[in-house]
């Protein structure tokens, strides 16, 4: 392959590695209240024995 090719393969690995990166570090945690999370628990366990219902 030519230099360039190398060059241009070069660029675009390193812009997808540098934005999973860079959206590994901008990820933040999401603040859930207590009723929230028992919420989103309780909807969970509501999917999980549909699905094994539905198997």
């Amino acid at each position: 392959m030519p230099w360039y090719a190398w060059l241009i393969l070069i660029i675009a690995l390193g812009s997808i590695v540098g934005g999973l990166m860079m959206l590994r570090d901008t990820a933040k945690k999401l603040p859930l209240t207590e009723e929230q999370l028992r919420k989103v628990h309780e909807r969970n366990a509501e999917m999980d024995a549909k699905e094994a219902q539905d198997k």
